[in-house]
């Protein structure tokens, strides 16, 4: 398995013609975000490769265009968050949505597919809520957010294959549904592609990525040289979120990849702050800093910036 890792949404557009299918009602209420906060999600790793676990809001330094900003909560892993501020803190547990390939390019497989995803979802932590999404060339949402992981697997073994692949389509409709939900989220993209059937422009759905800040992780069954589009638009993505990219060939290699996303869910914290004064409508860049010599040995993977929204 080769992973491209570096450690280093809301626009509204309109999508005619793009399907999107839900099997059924939201299982809980979804919250509306403070578009005013920006969370930032990050995972430390020291030089021998290790998370870095028990840093504290005092070892952090968030910049915005330079400007240091005021945290306001801070969580780490699973943890409910401490609040530092005027702001009602998150309950524990992340929540993931899986957005699964169900395309004709997933033949060869198939069944081993569904069995990496049912053990990713099987060994989350009890507290991590999950949502399947399914896609072909229109958009299934399977299995609403839920803390009942036999539900999810049971969705997930539910799976009939499709046919042409819109994953741009259907990444751009998870992430707007995963900017409606409060508290910690991520994004696990699993899929041979290529896109064969999206109206949305890959660089559109980058830029929605970038300014929601949710953490995506893509794992690819295909060969990155043999579809070098794809396999750069993964890279931005990723990247600009703060998540990672695998490129996996056997089963063996799906499994390595949901066991580092688990680990990644498990060790990550969460900062959020409200921006100080900034003239800047457009781009704003975020820098993250861990105070003291040891922090100058760390790595750090967080998403790049964000685009404030008109209102803000």
């Amino acid at each position: 398995m080769k992973r491209s890792a570096h450690f280093a949404l809301p626009v509204v557009l309109v999508l005619a013609g793009a399907g999107f299918i839900d099997s059924q009602e939201p299982q809980r209420p979804l919250l509306s975000v403070n578009v005013d906060m920006v969370e930032v999600t990050f995972t430390v790793i020291d030089g021998k490769g290790k998370y870095v676990h028990g840093l504290r809001p005092s070892d952090l330094c968030i910049r915005e265009d330079g400007a240091i900003q005021k945290i306001v909560t801070f969580a780490e892993g699973r943890n409910s968050a401490i609040q530092l501020g005027n702001v009602p803190a998150e309950s524990a547990g992340n929540n993931v949505f899986i957005l699964f390939d169900t395309s004709s390019w997933m033949y060869d497989g198939f069944p081993y597919a569904l069995d990496a995803l049912a053990e990713f979802v099987r060994h989350l932590d009890p507290a991590d809520s999950v949502a399947v999404y399914k896609f072909s060339r229109n958009l299934f949402r399977s299995v609403a957010l839920t803390t009942d992981h036999g539900q999810v697997i049971g969705g997930i073994r539910n799976t009939v294959l499709g046919d042409d692949t819109a994953i741009y389509n259907a990444l751009l409709l998870t992430l707007r549904d995963a900017a409606k939900v409060s508290g910690r989220k991520a994004i696990v993209v699993f899929s041979n592609g290529p896109d064969n059937a999206s109206i949305v422009a890959p660089d559109d759905v980058r830029a929605i990525a970038e300014d929601e800040g949710i953490p995506l992780y893509v794992i690819s069954t295909r060969e990155a040289q043999r579809d070098v589009i794809s396999a750069n638009v993964f890279q931005r993505l990723t990247v600009g979120t703060g998540g990672a990219l695998f490129w996996t060939r056997t089963w063996k290699d799906w499994a390595e990849a949901f066991t580092v996303i688990r680990e990644d869910l498990a060790s990550s914290y969460t900062a959020a702050y409200y921006p100080a004064p900034n003239a800047n409508e457009g781009f704003r860049r975020i820098n993250l800093e861990i105070a003291g010599d040891k922090g100058k040995q760390y790595r750090i993977r967080t998403r790049v910036g964000y685009r404030p929204h008109p209102h803000s």
